[in-house]
């Protein structure tokens, strides 16, 4: 195994402009919104990756934020009291409708992670799958999931992250990550400031694609 230095393992800067990072973000995603559920439904490793938060929701009141095309709204249990919470419009139209056709039900919610519409310690799992990368404000983003989470609920935060054993495929597929725009986090740093404990699992993507199970300290 190729090792690369630790000094190359940087994360990114915050942008500028956190709006206008955002405004890009949402028109790109409003431009591939169907080649997105394409993707989706071709790409089985993407699905496995999504499906790897599944084994840890628990209690009945769920979040999930930044849910995209809405494939996992229709994977839950039905059991649970389900919420969701999307930036992009076309997105949370696309997920009604697939939450419709699935005779599922959940509240879909247009909004701002940095900001969300909910009390705080409302729900007992608040699942983020590879959307924190596109959040322009890492801290603020993450001041925010934890603040929805009850105590003793667990944040499922799915994502890119350089690999721990820093091995060369995986720290070029971080990369790769973020020259198409993405912002790569220190995730473990910021979770740190905060009163919870945690695991990291190891997905797949040679290790880039990682899991952290956060539980938040009552």
């Amino acid at each position: 195994m190729i090792q690369v230095p630790k000094g190359w393992c940087q994360y990114t800067q915050v942008p500028a402009s956190s709006t206008d990072y955002t405004n890009k973000m949402n028109q790109l995603y409003t431009r591939f919104a169907s080649e997105y559920d394409l993707f989706i439904a071709f790409f089985p490793l993407w699905k496995k990756w999504l499906n790897s938060v599944l084994p840890f929701v628990k209690g009945k009141r769920i979040l999930e934020v930044s849910f995209g095309p809405g494939y996992l709204l229709t994977a839950y249990n039905k059991k649970h009291h389900l919420y969701g919470l999307d930036y992009n419009a076309t997105m949370v139209h696309r997920a009604k409708v697939k939450v419709l056709k699935a005779q599922r039900k959940a509240k879909l919610t247009e909004g701002n992670v940095e900001a969300m519409p909910y009390p705080s310690n409302y729900f007992d799992t608040v699942i983020n799958t590879m959307a924190f990368s596109g959040y322009p404000e890492g801290h603020l983003a993450m001041n925010e999931l934890l603040r929805v989470l009850k105590p003793g609920g667990s944040l499922l935060l799915l994502d890119y992250d350089y690999p721990p054993n820093r091995n060369i495929l995986g720290f070029l597929m971080v990369r790769f990550i973020e020259l198409c725009g993405d912002i790569i986090k220190d995730i473990e740093s910021l979770l740190q400031e905060h009163p919870v404990e945690y695991e990291r699992h190891i997905i797949g993507g040679f290790g880039s694609i990682q899991l952290f199970i956060v539980n938040k300290v009552k």
